[in-house]
């Protein structure tokens, strides 16, 4: 991956939010959205960072490797995508220059962007961006209640709930605390709020309930949609529930269990479950997507082992970031995480490799032992 990485076009060290498998060419994501996505970028850094402290050989491909991450990672040039003012600018086009002017601010799933931009060895960016860019007016705070459940930031019941999954697959949220949110309760409560909703099911959808729940952006009948909420058509994304294990472990597992029991020839396929369904219109995706794929395997492994979290937060820029703006952290107390240690803790049915390498039928596969069924 790292050799296809190094080939493919960067701006500004940033790479685009889609990249031809083949060429490494940008794929224009929208018309004016054709060169560098800092988002996206952002998540595949939060990827390489582990990676970088997974294989943590002296000598060799190991070292190899880490500094191969390092060049990639000391490139980016996070501050360039301020234009010298106090937010973050998402994308930027060798063709368009600004033109999408999309900054990246109010409660979202951007949080470990504005991390790693604060961590960044070379591009930093002042601690200023994070507080007064990010963090800041009343698309951050919420402190109203849903459900009886108080929210304390982001839009109305919490919106799609890939917005407690995408930053914190590296980044823990367990203790991690800063002058604006506490980010664990935040992420719970968040997650809560969706639950309660499909269980309360004012609109009467066939299939919601205490076993089956779990509205986040995926696709739909008529293509994708953010699903939440307060845009709730009947549809099911099962990477909500799933990736949740972290934050409502029982009822994540309720829904595991019925997920299963769905007909397997149309809710399981290569890749895992389907992106979404519907009960209510009989309705079952054929098509899976990635970045809901993933934050399934990272999260059920960061709920077992902690692994990816100690990876993510025993990375030295990462800590410098979090200090520079302002976080605090159990992981502050620890020594960094030896990575050697934490890959050969007990994974269950698979080593730590091979759970990397078959993603999510291996973390299905294990939770699976507890109904005593094979998902493979």
């Amino acid at each position: 991956m790292l050799s296809f990485l190094e080939l493919c076009p960067r701006y500004h060290g940033v790479f685009s939010h889609f990249l031809n498998g083949r060429t490494g060419e940008t794929i224009r994501f929208r018309r004016k959205d054709d060169g560098a996505d800092l988002v996206e970028t952002a998540l595949l850094f939060q990827g390489l960072i582990c990676a970088r402290q997974y294989f943590n050989a002296a000598e060799g491909q190991e070292r190899r490797l880490r500094q191969r991450i390092d060049a990639l990672w000391i490139a980016a040039e996070w501050n360039w995508f301020t234009r010298g003012g106090k937010q973050l600018y998402w994308h930027w086009s060798p063709n368009y220059g600004w033109a999408m002017d999309h900054t990246i601010s109010g409660w979202n799933e951007c949080l470990v962007a504005y991390i790693l931009a604060a961590a960044s060895p070379r591009h930093a960016i002042d601690p200023a961006v994070y507080h007064e860019g990010f963090a800041f007016g009343p698309a951050f705070l919420n402190g109203r209640s849903y459900y009886g459940i108080e929210l304390p930031l982001g839009m109305d019941y919490g919106g799609p709930l890939f917005l407690a999954h995408y930053s914190f697959c590296g980044l823990d949220p367990r203790g991690l605390r800063d002058r604006h949110a506490d980010y664990w309760e935040q992420n719970v409560r968040h997650t809560r709020i969706n639950y309660a909703h499909c269980v309360a099911n004012p609109h009467g959808h066939i299939g919601y309930g205490r076993d089956c729940w779990g509205l986040s952006s995926g696709h739909g009948p008529k293509g994708y949609v953010a699903h939440a909420p307060d845009r709730d058509i009947g549809v099911i994304t099962p990477s909500a529930a799933l990736a949740s294990f972290p934050y409502l472990p029982d009822e994540a597992m309720r829904a595991l269990r019925y997920f299963l029991h769905k007909p397997k020839h149309r809710m399981w396929g290569r890749f895992g479950f389907v992106d979404a369904f519907s009960e209510c219109r009989n309705w079952y995706a054929k098509t899976y997507l990635a970045i809901n794929q993933g934050p399934i395997v990272i999260m059920i492994e960061n709920y077992r082992t902690g692994l990816l979290w100690n990876l993510f937060m025993g990375a030295p820029e990462v800590r410098n970031g979090l200090f520079k703006l302002g976080f605090d952290s159990p992981h502050f107390d620890r020594e960094p995480a030896c990575a050697e240690r934490v890959a050969t803790q007990s994974i269950g049915v698979v080593n730590y490799n091979r759970y990397m390498i078959r993603g999510a039928q291996s973390s299905l596969n294990f939770v699976a032992t507890g109904l005593g069924r094979s998902v493979s």
